[in-house]
């Protein structure tokens, strides 16, 4: 096997001779004159392949001068084919921090950002995106058998969703959504745990059947491409009692403890369950297992599934027009359930801002992505163009226009002119899909410490316009603001934000990886869609019985030293204060 990785690595390193040469000769200064520059963005988080258009188009060609290509993973194998071509992309986008990451580190293809002091000259990046950089130096760092350094690493990027402080935290973005209005007609029925829901979600499809395009409703719609180690809303209903997904299996932020997703009386098969109590009733969408984000969008947009786990997508109901027809999504809780909510981190999360290492146009793509680091970018990035969407007040604070507002209701229908370049806001968003600052980290540049979210924004506050049913919500709660309400019933656990990152496994173990995690996938979907309890049964029989015989066990070994280091991690973040 080391034969084979050594001539492997041999391979790839002729292979980067020729683009690597050819880069030295050039450079990018040429970058704000002339005729544009065309760069490669490789995204594997992006939905959206193929030349960059919109009003993020517009933005990029008007302050850098160049034009955006995206390349995303798109079908299997994408990154293992770029790479045997030699070139990932000008900037790369990795998905995490692991395996493949790792892989284009170790043969060369990601650039060194201290080479030549390169980073220094980057303001943004150098001051708040530091301790970022220094745990991506330390996942390519070399260890011995204990674990301890004993090479450093280089510093290749830095992970998303960075915060200045370790004791900020994130808005939720994981509470139950369902039709309000409904729910007020029902009498608002007492939901103690996450089975109660189904009754009351019963209810909700008899009263309303039909969807406003004709279509039959459901209770709950869902979609595949977001699968990863589990099937995505499975794993996730879980987050509602504080337990995050980690590997084969979801850890409990509270207690700090792990179970596996095969433990028969275990979270991920009670979450699996529910789900299929809701298909035997047909009250789930029988297109879930086959649609993709964007089909399973347009439903909740059309008002055909009535109950949702995520804020951005039951939200997707709340146009104007159906609020203004006494309709809403909110959040209803169960008594019993905890929250869980992210901690955020100075270190960042682990989708990856690389540049390749054989780009033409290192000093250009730093400077993009130090633009993306500043305050101006990140709310370009999340907001739109600044002066048309939003912009600073007389006091340094940001607010949203009128349509910047309207953009952030309703971004599949707002129409913006920017440039030369009309249509739908979301068409025209960068398409990237990542960020640097976290959406709730506090604004550096901000007099008051307002974060990023616009939803907590004094001028937001101030100057939003509630209808009757979200007032009625409001009124119900006693609160403006969900957060604020779950925080009041105690219903708030943190997973502690650390520098923890996925260690590498072995090409064996990968190899195992692979089928047990389409066994699980596989049979997890089976489960769900099963008619009776017995054949339910019987799938999560065959999943456990298929993943233990491709080598479950050793997949756990693995998981239970990840385990330890993420809770040395998290030690190590507590002892912070």
């Amino acid at each position: 096997m080391k034969s084979k990785l050594r001539k492997i690595a041999l391979a790839l390193a002729v292979m980067l001779l020729v683009p690597i040469f050819a880069a030295c000769g050039g450079g990018d200064s040429g970058g704000k004159k002339g005729a544009p520059i065309e760069l490669t963005i490789y995204t594997q988080v992006s939905n959206v392949p193929g030349e960059l258009v919109g009003w993020g188009a517009e933005v990029l060609l008007e302050k850098f001068n160049v034009k955006v290509n995206i390349i995303n993973d798109g079908t299997d194998g994408t990154f293992q084919t770029r790479m045997a071509g030699g070139f990932l992309g000008d900037i790369v986008i990795f998905g995490s921090d692991g395996d493949e990451f790792q892989d284009a580190a170790e043969f060369g293809f990601l650039l060194d950002w201290e080479e030549d002091d390169l980073v220094k000259d980057y303001e943004y990046i150098s001051q708040y995106f530091a301790h970022a950089m220094e745990k991506n130096r330390n996942i390519t760092a070399k260890r011995d058998e204990d674990g301890n350094i004993t090479q450093p690493g280089k510093i290749h990027g830095f992970g998303h969703n960075v915060a200045g402080s370790s004791q900020e935290t994130a808005a939720f973005y994981y509470y139950p959504h369902l039709r309000y209005d409904l729910y007020q007609k029902l009498g608002f029925p007492v939901i103690e745990t996450l089975e109660d829901f189904i009754p009351v979600l019963a209810d909700m499809v008899a009263m309303e059947p039909v969807s406003d395009i004709g279509t039959k409703t459901y209770a709950v719609s869902s979609f595949n491409d977001w699968d990863g180690d589990m099937v995505m809303m499975v794993k996730s209903t879980a987050a509602l009692y504080g337990w995050e997904e980690f590997h084969f299996g979801l850890y409990d932020t509270k207690t700090r403890t792990w179970e596996d997703c095969l433990k028969r009386d275990g979270w991920y098969i009670r979450c699996l369950k529910f789900y299929n109590t809701l298909n035997q009733m047909g009250l789930f969408d029988p297109d879930s297992q086959t649609q993709k984000y964007n089909g399973m969008h347009e439903k909740y947009l059309n008002g055909a599934a009535m109950f949702n786990i995520f804020e951005w997508i039951a939200s997707a109901f709340n146009t104007d027009e159906h609020k203004e027809a006494g309709k809403v999504m909110a959040p209803v809780v169960a008594q019993d359930q905890i929250n869980l909510a992210d901690g955020l981190s100075v270190f960042g999360k682990n989708i990856v801002w690389t540049i390749g290492s054989n780009t033409q146009y290192p000093e250009l793509c730093m400077e993009i992505i130090n633009w993306f680091c500043s305050p101006e970018g990140t709310l370009t990035n999340e907001y739109g163009p600044r002066g048309l969407t939003w912009d600073f007040d007389e006091d340094g604070e940001s607010y949203l226009t009128e349509l910047g507002i309207q953009c952030q209701l309703d971004k599949e229908n707002t129409i913006i002119t920017y440039g030369d370049w009309t249509g739908t806001y979301k068409y025209g968003e960068f398409q990237h899909n990542n960020r640097t600052w976290a959406k709730d980290a506090v604004n550096p540049d901000s007099p008051k410490g307002q974060t990023f979210n616009y939803e907590y924004w004094d001028s937001t506050i101030l100057n939003r316009v509630v209808t009757p049913i979200e007032q009625d919500w409001r009124d119900w709660t006693g609160f403006t603001q969900p957060d604020d309400w779950f925080v009041s019933m105690g219903k708030k656990t943190v997973a502690i934000a650390t520098k923890y990152s996925k260690s590498k496994r072995s090409r064996e173990l990968e190899t195992i990886w692979k089928q047990v995690q389409n066994a699980i996938k596989e049979n997890s979907w089976k489960a769900i869609e099963a008619k009776t309890d017995e054949e339910f049964n019987e799938y999560v029989d065959t999943m456990i019985e298929k993943a233990y015989l491709y080598g479950f066990e050793q997949c756990r070994e693995w998981i239970e030293g990840e385990v330890e280091k993420r809770k040395k991690a998290e030690d190590e973040i507590l002892s912070m204060g």
